[in-house]
């Protein structure tokens, strides 16, 4: 009787008496196997139900094209629409793609170790993962094209924005509508930790937002400008509990930055739980333009997702064809689109009294060190 758990290579190596490099050529009908051996093991393959995956036979065969594209947390928004973007490329130049999602720091060495290997894929595209030194290595090695979305990389071609730019974007079009108590929520920052994937956008589009701020002459006061900031983990409830905070102080903001559209809808959700209209007692931006943000009117820093997607499927594409990427950077453009979230500052009824929720501890950003400053500023000028 055939057990239900799907039967694999290592359990017809083992059901053979052979290894598992024999049996992989049997199934790939390699010639230098003996015949005995070759109808023993495609016995206990027919006894045992094994299917071999179409694509890893081809690619023994060498005869797939194949591509993978490594990208963080698959289901978020934005990632779903650069990979449509990619993929759309992709299938038109008749590759097949392999997608690796990464959650952890463990699973994204674990891809980038065995990516880099060509009878594995012919290519790889890595969005918005910070790669270090040893991986870009790896793949030079190995000789494995290699290109980045959403992720500067020396040396490497990178299809990027300038963040710092979008944040300044977004605060400047708070500050023309007549804003100066502006607020921001955006992600901790991690570096060096066994949990953490190193992402540094929502660090970026900060420095912008202060830039502009400081721009306009609303952010002499830093205890002020602190006291309008909160950074936590990335999602909508985080950023919905953040805004209560911002709501609930003495003078509370009438506009917030969000580093996110899906943290901007966190914003959205708390000011309509508080019975805080939006946009007349409190605008709202966002950064990203997913596609959600239209559906609910949400004004946002416009950057192109799919079409970053698809120009880094290009670049790779150009360069299996053995063609000279340059230059190496590709900056794609911002713009601010304006929804229903974000007008002047209104003169709408006195807020409610918002509770405080002592069982949640807060965190405000924690300005960065000068070097880490000038290092930001740097590294937005390599993309090259």
């Amino acid at each position: 009787m055939r057990s239900s758990r799907r039967a694999n290579i290592a359990d017809v190596a083992a059901a053979s008496g052979v290894g598992v490099g024999t049996v992989s050529r049997v199934i790939n009908g390699a010639a230098n196997v003996r015949e005995a051996t070759r109808l023993k093991v495609l016995a206990v393959v027919e006894q045992l139900g094994y299917q071999p995956s179409h694509l890893a036979t081809s690619l023994a065969k060498g005869t797939a094209r194949t591509v993978a594209i490594v990208v963080p947390h698959l289901t978020a928004p934005s990632v779903v629409q650069r990979l449509a973007g990619a993929l759309t490329v992709l299938n038109a130049e008749g590759y097949e793609t392999v997608v690796c999602s990464v959650n952890s720091p463990t699973q994204r060495d674990h891809f980038l170790s065995s990516l880099p290997r060509r009878d594995r894929t012919d290519g790889v595209i890595v969005v918005s993962l910070p790669l270090r030194a040893d991986h870009v290595a790896a793949f030079r090695r190995a000789n494995v094209p290699l290109v980045t979305v959403d992720i500067s990389v020396r040396g490497v071609p990178h299809t990027v924005i300038d963040d710092a730019a979008g944040g300044y974007l977004a605060a400047e079009h708070l500050l023309a509508l007549g804003h100066r108590r502006i607020g921001f929520i955006g992600d901790r920052v991690q570096r060096n930790t066994a949990k953490s994937l190193g992402f540094t956008a929502s660090e970026r589009r900060f420095e912008g937002y202060r830039r502009a701020l400081a721009a306009a002459g609303v952010s002499a006061d830093q205890k002020a400008d602190e006291e309008l900031v909160r950074v936590g983990p990335h999602g909508p409830a985080h950023a919905e509990a953040f805004t209560a905070e911002l709501l609930g102080l003495p003078d509370p903001p009438t506009a917030i930055f969000a580093a996110s559209d899906t943290q901007a809808m966190g914003v959205i959700a708390a000011a309509d739980r508080l019975g805080v209209t939006v946009p007349h007692q409190l605008s709202v931006i966002g950064f990203d333009d997913i596609q959600l943000a239209a559906f609910i009117g949400l004004s946002t820093v416009r950057q192109p997702l799919e079409e970053s997607g698809a120009e880094g499927a290009r670049r790779l594409c150009a360069l299996l064809r053995g063609e000279q990427i340059k230059p190496l950077r590709q900056l794609l453009a911002l713009a601010v689109v304006q929804r229903g979230s974000t007008t002047g500052p209104g003169r709408a009824p006195a807020r409610p009294p918002i509770p405080a929720d002592p069982g949640r501890q807060a965190r405000r950003y924690q300005p960065p060190q000068p070097h880490l400053a000038d290092q930001l500023s740097e590294r937005a000028g390599e993309r090259s």
